[in-house]
């Protein structure tokens, strides 16, 4: 395998038109985060580069949803995600955007050096077109019908209900999301990169040189290497975007895949300058994509044929992608707000960020897609972080300070107790560097937890505890080898959970930390004041897990309401056939749940001419049927009777149905006398 001097980590650029949430950390951050920290404390040079996305229609969309310009709502979500991404410890080295004077300069030249080389094709194709809006129709300013499933709310570009991709023009009876008018089809060039060109050197960069990428993306490049590249746009008829830099391309942008990569060049140069060449260009540095497996093909494809094209650019090494992270079972939705907003988080679990890191890691979909429940997060917390990791630091910190008022004392001669647990040490980081290497990083918080696990377990068999009773001389060696550990935890748990190792490291009276540390166990000197115990980790109640898991429910319950739709009407009656029915208003006397049946509810019903008993299949609407008692309702007095459960039911009582399935009695607004006829 080939060593480089250099490492350079980019990360997916977040659309702009909505904060991150948990999906985005597992998939992408936290990953490219662990691996950023962990060459730093390998003394590697190394940059990470991130930004936000911040053209494209969805960001048109939001705008005009809100009656405010995109460049208002670029700023209020750069701002957001870049507090969001500090907030969780994400060390960019510089987070941008692609709205600045040197994005759209780089774009701009990228663009025209491609164009001056003969690298695009022009093509005229048929796309629509909105008359009265006097503009060509991205693909998500159309909405239709799905042609695969039948939802009537589909967009031009994708049916969010079945999941397929679409054209615009595959939509039935498609309609302008701008002014409702059906689309025409209208002739319109663009340039196009043609993917064909770099159909041999993709499949023998990917297929033969790099087999070592993971299967998911290596599958996904094979995949679509075998149906065959196609000529993929890099234009397009709108007004908010990096204009088309050439003569005669008046009203159009640059595609937002094509611009959106070429972010990661412009965000270096804003940091290093034109030391930005020794990063992009110089073979000597290696470069990373972290994404999701939605950018694999824009990563692993698209944007390598661009730097095909240009020539000069260096390709990436490794794509180490990951797959999507549901929540509660699932799929999290940024249209349904069905996630965990990682700004809300940092405000609702203050000091809590190494947790969420903890739990993402640990739960990483790094192969398969995976799930964030919200007790799991607390069994995670409550049972690792807590009963493991913060026990073993805590138990040895206010033992030392017991015993050797808070100085770390000398250790003697070691035992076989001692030279088991530094062994065990040095296994694991072994093994835990193979697994960072990888990209196996929830493999490498499980061996770091191993050593936190090793300690516990040292400390519980040499009992230091009885064994200061009768000598003192071992107990400083036992004490000794466990603050020692604790350092080497600080160590090994920095690329998963700054924040706590920053905290564990002042704790110890230290300072710097490297990967070179790890597995040495004379870390702490001799004679160091050792600070004051403080909780690491504390637990996590079921009150604050019950919460999140309600708002989530709220939210489904509010997404119901939203998309509930009318049952469509009944056919036609004569006006001979509804006079037969008898409506009338009733006095609920009584109301009581009918015993051993879940559904039935039985009335008493003052009804004018005296009372009657009638039974509703209500019940599971109303937890306490009581609360009907006293009530005004509508009932049919003329409904045949019948028994159901041994009674005579001697009416009907009308209710409505709501969106949840839930049934609502009805009845009249104002007072009403029992008997009134409903006409």
């Amino acid at each position: 395998m080939k060593e480089f001097k250099r490492t350079l980590i980019t990360t997916a650029l977040p659309y702009a038109n909505g904060p991150v949430h948990i999906g985005h950390l597992a998939g992408v951050y936290v990953p490219a985060d662990i691996y950023a920290r962990y060459l730093r404390l390998k003394g590697e040079e190394v940059l990470m580069i991130g930004g936000s996305d911040e053209h494209g229609v969805p960001i048109t969309i939001k705008a005009k949803n809100e009656g405010v310009t995109p460049q208002d709502i670029v700023d209020r979500y750069h701002k957001i995600i870049k507090d969001s991404f500090d907030g969780l410890g994400i060390s960019f080295d510089v987070y941008g955007r692609t709205t600045s004077d040197t994005h759209r300069k780089t774009a701009s030249d990228f663009f025209k050096k491609l164009y001056e080389k003969g690298e695009f094709i022009e093509k005229a194709s048929m796309q629509l077109y909105d008359e009265e809006a006097g503009q060509f129709l991205a693909d998500r300013y159309v909405t239709g019908t799905c042609p695969h499933c039948g939802n009537e709310h589909a967009y031009g570009d994708q049916c969010e209900a079945c999941g397929t991709s679409l054209n615009a023009t595959d939509l039935i009876n498609p309609k302008s999301a701008i002014t409702g008018n059906t689309p025409i089809l209208k002739e319109t060039t663009h340039f196009y990169l043609p993917l064909d060109k770099w159909q041999s050197r993709l499949e023998e960069w990917i297929l033969k040189d790099h087999k070592e990428w993971k299967s998911n993306v290596y599958g996904q490049c094979k995949s679509w290497l075998e149906m065959g590249l196609q000529p993929r746009a890099v234009s397009r008829d709108l007004d908010w975007g990096i204009p088309v830099p050439v003569e005669g391309a008046e009203g159009k942008v640059l595609y937002v895949w094509f611009d959106a990569p070429i972010g990661y060049i412009s965000n270096t140069i804003d940091l290093v300058g034109e030391d930005y060449t020794k990063w992009w260009k110089d073979p000597e540095t290696r470069m990373l994509h972290f994404i999701g497996k939605d950018n694999i093909v824009f990563h692993c494809i698209v944007f390598p044929s661009m730097l095909m094209a240009d020539g000069t650019y260096n390709l990436p090494d490794n794509v180490p992608a990951n797959e999507f992270l549901n929540l509660e079972d699932d799929k999290i939705s940024t249209s349904r707000n069905w996630a965990v907003w990682v700004h809300e988080y940092l405000e609702e679990f203050p000091g809590k960020q190494d947790v969420l890191r903890y739990v993402l890691t640990a739960n990483a979909p790094e192969t398969k897609d995976n799930n964030f429940t919200w007790k799991d997060f607390q069994m995670r917390n409550n049972s690792e972080l807590v009963a493991i990791l913060g026990n073993f630091v805590n138990r040895a910190v206010v033992l030392t300070h017991k015993y050797f008022n808070g100085v770390l004392p000398e250790a003697g001669n070691l035992t076989e107790a001692e030279e088991k647990l530094i062994e065990e040490i040095r296994n694991l980081k072994k093994e835990m560097s193979e697994a960072l290497d990888t990209f196996h990083f929830r493999e490498a918080l499980r061996l770091a937890m191993d050593m936190a696990r090793a300690g516990n377990k040292y400390l519980q068999e040499t009992e230091p505890w009885k064994v200061a009773k009768t000598d003192m001389a071992r107990t400083a060696t036992i004490l000794n080898t466990a603050i020692q550990t604790c350092a080497n935890l600080s160590i090994a748990f920095e690329p998963f959970l700054p924040f706590m190792s920053a905290k564990l490291v002042k704790m110890l009276g230290g300072d710097k930390i490297s990967w070179d540390m790890l597995g040495c166990f004379d870390l702490v000197p001799t004679g160091a004041k050792i600070g004051e115990p403080e909780l690491l980790f504390e637990k996590i109640e079921d009150s604050a897990v019950e919460a999140q898991v309600q708002k989530l429910l709220d939210t489904k319950k509010a997404n119901e309401l939203k998309a509930w739709k009318p049952e469509p009407v009944k056919e036609d009656v004569d006006f001979e056939t509804f006079e037969k029915v008898d409506i009338r208003v009733g006095k609920v006397l009584e109301c009581s749940k009918v015993k051993k049946s879940k559904k039935l509810l039985q009335f008493l019903i003052e009804d004018g001419m005296g009372t009657r008993t009638i039974l509703s299949g209500i019940a599971q609407s109303y937890e306490d049927p009581s609360v009907l008692v006293g009530k005004e309702i509508c009932f049919v007095a003329n409904f045949a009777p019948r028994k159901m459960m041994g009674i005579e039911s001697q009416g009907m009582i009308m209710s409505a149905v709501n969106p949840d399935g839930t049934l609502t009695v009805i009845g009249p607004t104002g007072p009403v006398q029992p008997g009134a006829q409903v006409g």
